[in-house]
């Protein structure tokens, strides 16, 4: 077994990954390495050909091959090593990698820090237990979304698409600029799950229409997708009877949602967070195991790939400094928690020397709301979407300031407030 030494090890070469190691790298660490099981770097962006990246972060409007580019080059431009084509087995608490290749056989990397940046996968029909046979035709939408920009594949002519996450919005723009009839976008909640401007852009522009309170109740055909049958839902989302709905069509695509691909940490040891099914991180992104660090999708699911890139360059920056024994963050003593409407924060714990930045998700709708951080900062927002990431800045003043060891970020009426 070919044994490798190294100050940083990045699994997973996606938005995540090129950032953190750049990060890393910049930070000092001699001797990076990123570790990718596809053909390529860029990750998932590679098949998001579609434009509305990078304007946070290059304040111009790019595709996703375009902003992963610029990354690529930047790595391009260090000593950072990659290895493609290398799929991760295994990662101990010990920071020991093993991992395989077709041209070096098993691999032994030995990281002074690790960081994990393996993104999210889509949640399959098997979670939804939708009735019915197991026709061809049924398709997750980013399954769906690689078969047209990338294989040159369109996988069917009429469509129905559960789910209104983003990836379902924006594929069912593309099945429609592609010559093929999106019927409908099918959604079990009361609003939609995907970012306004998406639902504007890709389901109002094109007309298509989107059923809200609904869901897919049977799957119609035996060799091929024929038809399925919707009906609305009630609070516990249990169809309603007499509210059936039965529309002809050769392809399902499934956008319900994706999970963070965790395997790797649960088996590290890493504790996890049953909201957000990520890992449990500090404000400098290292995990419940000590040299271990999370970034991106898999620490949570993002809106914008800017938003990953800042977050994990912070990441990068400390399992840089970690794997120099430079580690500055201060023992984690503020624990953070989730108040009324918002389902989870990152990070969860903080300290009160470094600048900090949390993210955070709502629960539900709310119009003319603050966002309350523990009474250290209060923002005044329009309106709150679960769609819709919020993000706030807190300084290491304001959190000294903070009587107790308890941060509460709540999101409360303009009235109250």
């Amino acid at each position: 077994m070919k044994q490798v030494h190294v100050d940083v090890a990045v699994i997973g070469g996606g938005p995540a990954g090129l950032a953190a190691a750049l990060a890393a790298r910049q930070e000092g660490a001699e001797k990076v390495l990123i570790i990718e099981r596809n053909t390529e770097l860029g990750g998932i962006l590679q098949q998001c050909i579609h434009h509305g990246f990078g304007l946070h972060r290059f304040k111009e409007e790019l595709t996703g091959p375009e902003y992963a580019q610029r990354f690529v080059n930047l790595v391009k431009t260090t000593d950072i090593d990659v290895l493609l084509e290398t799929m991760v087995l295994e990662v101990t608490p010990e920071r020991k990698i093993y991992a395989v290749n077709s041209d070096t056989g098993m691999l032994e990397i030995t990281a002074k820090a690790v960081v994990l940046a393996m993104g999210c996968r889509e949640r399959t029909r098997g979670a939804l237990r939708i009735p019915g046979g197991r026709p061809a035709g049924v398709y997750s939408a980013g399954t769906a979304q690689r078969y047209v920009n990338i294989d040159g594949f369109l996988p069917g002519k009429k469509a129905v698409i559960l789910g209104s996450g983003d990836i379902g919005l924006i594929m069912a723009r593309r099945f429609t600029l592609e010559g093929a009839k999106v019927e409908a976008v099918v959604e079990v909640l009361p609003y939609a799950a995907g970012l306004t401007r998406n639902v504007v852009q890709c389901l109002d522009d094109f007309d298509i229409p989107l059923y809200l309170q609904s869901t897919v109740i049977e799957i119609h055909g035996n060799k091929r997708v024929e038809a399925v049958t919707i009906a609305q839902v009630d609070a516990q989302w249990n169809p309603i009877a007499g509210t059936e709905r039965k529309i002809e069509c050769d392809t399902l695509l499934l956008s319900v949602g994706l999970v963070p691909e965790n395997e790797l940490s649960s088996q590290a040891g890493v504790a996890i967070d049953s909201t957000t099914n990520g890992p449990i991180v500090d404000d400098s992104m290292m995990t419940s195991i000590s040299g271990i660090f999370a970034c991106g999708n898999v620490l949570h699911v993002h809106d914008l790939v800017d938003n990953v890139s800042q977050e994990a360059e912070r990441a990068g920056k400390y399992a840089g400094r970690f794997a120099l024994g430079m580690n500055s963050v201060a023992p984690r003593r503020i624990k953070v928690q989730a108040g009324d409407n918002i389902r989870y924060v990152v990070p969860h714990e903080v300290s009160s020397t470094e600048p900090v930045e949390f993210f955070m998700r709502v629960q539900r709708p709310q119009d003319d709301v603050v966002l309350d951080v523990g009474g250290l900062r209060r923002i005044r927002k329009t309106s709150v979407r679960p769609s819709e990431m919020l993000d706030v800045k807190i300084t290491p003043e304001q959190l000294q300031s903070l009587e107790g060891d308890t941060l509460t970020l709540q999101i409360v009426s303009q009235k109250e407030a």
